[in-house]
């Protein structure tokens, strides 16, 4: 099943509603409004007296409803004062607010209303908005309830002394409210790109520092088994930083600094910030304490503010009001540094990305259920189908077969599994499909992450499957599939690519007493770029750093492998 997590705030224009239609209707959907100051953006704007009486509260109404410029100037300035606490409790609203009650309620009675079994499901869900002088620790809780037990409460915030911004007490409360109500529910973190290192630290920077504890690993893993490795603000699959010998790595990033640039990015801080980084770290802590606290499957998600999920390059509306399309937006400041320097440019925001799920049927405890057992992966975009499945025992010829799905589960563990104890070195079957209305497929690559004997991570991308019959060069590299992009329309034609890949492939370097994961990564050939699109529509010249052409991909769950 396809879906896809999101953290809109209202729609704005019913208008926008036909002309923003997405290619494919959802399968799942949940909106995420933050924790913190839940209700505040509608009294603020309506001017109600308790935030009039305020001074800065004052200040937001008059920027906001001045609109354009000085609105968008006012929106970055709110997160700020709140991400470095300068925000006025007048404008913090927490639970016991009449409006935040209000608005919590209102969530939980449209999950409610819209969920359709079987057709259209629909979750409750809010952001954990952690925010630590800016470095983002956003995590999204979702219930598989509905409001019987979901509707008991209310969300958990990061401000005290009702809330806290440290993730071991957001994990104690969501144990309570599973003790209270007998529900389930989990924790999805976000966006490490700017969590300047916080994100997956080996350190607890809660306790000043303090070594990882085998509790804090057990409790990680177990509330928070999924992470959101790609999403409008940048991809977080890896950086070519640490990744210099993939050159798929530097695709959409974003390392400027923390989420609202008030400190900028050190290269010390990024293994603390991308997915694969993130795996390697938790095979070490794993070795280290007896649990991987950072065993995580991957998701996508688009985190915009409109009200809408664009996924999609030549339809795509931005993720603020300010960003929906327009001769202006692909060249505009979207952040500046303390001194006024650029940070951020609007053109870096990408497309959302999208959550697809091997669910048994499309329902909340089927799709929640598989989300728990990481059995999920990530598209940027496309409706690609993707299999991953590991083993022992699998042969060239499963590849070949109509019945991929049934020889993977009868000879291994699909994507978000352990391989079992086996012999020899461990065999992958993995296939992807490509979307109907999108593009063909370049390649399927193999990502294995493992600690060598030194104590070391390493990684290696094996390309596994490709089209168009090219061959790995002397160099051990398999030369790129080429383009068919046309940017004066633009448009691309799939006379390149394959419209499916497949293939089993065999671990050549596996050391039986070294742990490892592996991971699928399916790229697509190249297509046009939202910017593309903008060039055309409103007969830009963009600035050569405006990236016109992309390469789609999709990222599966890993299977870990562990010595006995």
């Amino acid at each position: 099943r396809r879906g896809i997590l999101i953290r809109p705030g209202p729609l704005r224009r019913s208008t926008l509603l036909h002309h923003a239609r997405g290619h494919y209707p959802l399968d799942f959907y949940m909106i995420t409004d933050h924790s913190d100051g839940m209700g505040a953006i509608t009294d603020i704007i309506g001017g109600a007296p308790n935030i009039m009486a305020d001074e800065q509260g004052r200040y937001f109404h008059d920027a906001f409803n001045q609109g354009g410029e000085a609105a968008q100037k006012a929106a970055f300035e709110l997160t700020s004062a709140f991400g470095q606490g300068q925000i006025s409790p007048a404008l913090n609203y927490q639970p016991g607010n009449p409006a935040y009650k209000r608005v919590w309620d209102d969530i939980v009675a449209a999950a409610e209303e819209f969920d359709n079994p079987g057709t259209f499901t629909t979750f409750v869900a809010f952001e954990w908005t952690s925010l630590v002088a800016g470095n983002n620790l956003h995590r999204n809780v979702i219930f598989r309830d509905g409001a019987e037990r979901a509707g008991q409460i209310v969300p958990y915030t990061t401000t005290p002394p009702l809330g806290s911004p440290d993730p071991r007490d957001l994990w104690t409360w969501l144990q309570n409210y599973e003790d209270k109500t007998g529900g389930d529910v989990m924790a999805i973190p976000h966006n490490g790109n700017l969590s300047n290192g916080m994100m997956f630290a080996l350190q607890d920077d809660f306790a000043d520092g303090r070594s990882l504890d085998a509790d804090y690993a057990a409790t990680r893993q177990k509330w928070e088994r999924l992470y959101e490795a790609t999403q409008i603000k940048g991809d977080g699959e890896s950086h070519p930083f640490l990744s210099p010998d993939d050159a798929f790595a530097d695709f959409e990033t974003w390392d400027y600094g923390n989420l609202d640039a008030t400190v900028t990015k050190t290269q010390e801080m990024l293994p603390g910030e991308y997915a694969r980084s993130g795996l390697q770290r938790g095979l070490l802590l794993g070795a280290e304490l007896g649990v991987n606290p950072f065993k995580f499957g991957l998701v996508g998600a688009s985190d915009n503010h409109i009200g809408l999920t664009t996924p999609d390059n030549d339809n795509f509306f931005g993720k603020f009001a300010a960003y929906e399309p327009s001769p202006e937006r692909s060249q505009h400041v979207s952040k500046t540094y303390a001194d006024g320097a650029p940070a951020l440019y609007s053109w870096q925001y990408i497309t959302s990305g999208l959550t697809a799920v091997w669910a048994e049927e499309n329902t909340r405890s089927a799709i929640f259920d598989a989300m728990e057992r990481r059995e999920v992966y990530a598209t940027t975009g496309p409706r690609m189908r993707v299999r991953f499945f590991g083993g022992w025992d699998f042969e060239h010829t499963d590849a070949l077969g109509r019945t991929l799905a049934v020889t993977g589960y009868a000879k291994g563990v699909p994507m978000g599994g352990d391989l079992p104890a086996g012999e020899g070195a461990p065999s992958f079957l993995v296939y992807a499909l490509r979307d109907p209305m999108g593009a063909n497929l370049d390649r399927i690559q193999i990502i294995k992450g493992w600690i060598d004997a030194g104590g070391t991570p390493r990684e290696k991308v094996h390309d596994v499957a490709w089209s168009d019959g090219r061959r790995i060069d002397e160099a051990g590299e398999l030369p790129p599939v080429g383009s068919t992009v046309d940017l004066s329309v633009p448009t691309w034609v799939n006379t390149i690519g394959a419209a499916e890949l497949g293939t089993v492939w065999t671990d050549p370097d596996f050391d039986p007493t070294l742990s490892a994961f592996y991971y699928a990564r399916v790229i697509e050939i190249p297509t046009p770029r939202w910017t593309a699109y903008d060039a055309v529509k409103f007969d830009l010249e963009l600035p050569a750093d405006v990236p016109l052409i992309t390469q789609e991909r999709a990222y599966t769950s890993p299977i870990w492998y562990t010595p006995d």
